[in-house]
């Protein structure tokens, strides 16, 4: 039973996932995004992907559209 509650009480998303889409809502580019977090675009590439698996869509606005309904993210 508290196996459950855990699980549900769970953030969905890293903290860094959540700030890659944070700045994918600002309408940031990759590029972007990298430079602002210090990060490469590939990692910035892969936090997008890992975050579309976990959602199963195949796109970032799709992914973002799924995190918006879910409360990840607020616009």
């Amino acid at each position: 039973m508290l196996k459950d509650n855990y699980h549900r009480s769970k953030p969905l998303l890293t903290k860094r996932e959540r700030e890659v889409f944070e700045l994918l809502l600002q309408d940031k580019t990759t590029r972007e995004i990298a430079k602002e977090l210090f990060i490469s675009e590939k990692t910035v590439r892969n936090h997008i992907s890992n975050t579309m698996q976990k959602l199963g869509v195949k796109g970032r606005s799709q992914a973002v559209v799924e995190l918006l309904r879910l409360g990840e993210l607020e616009l």
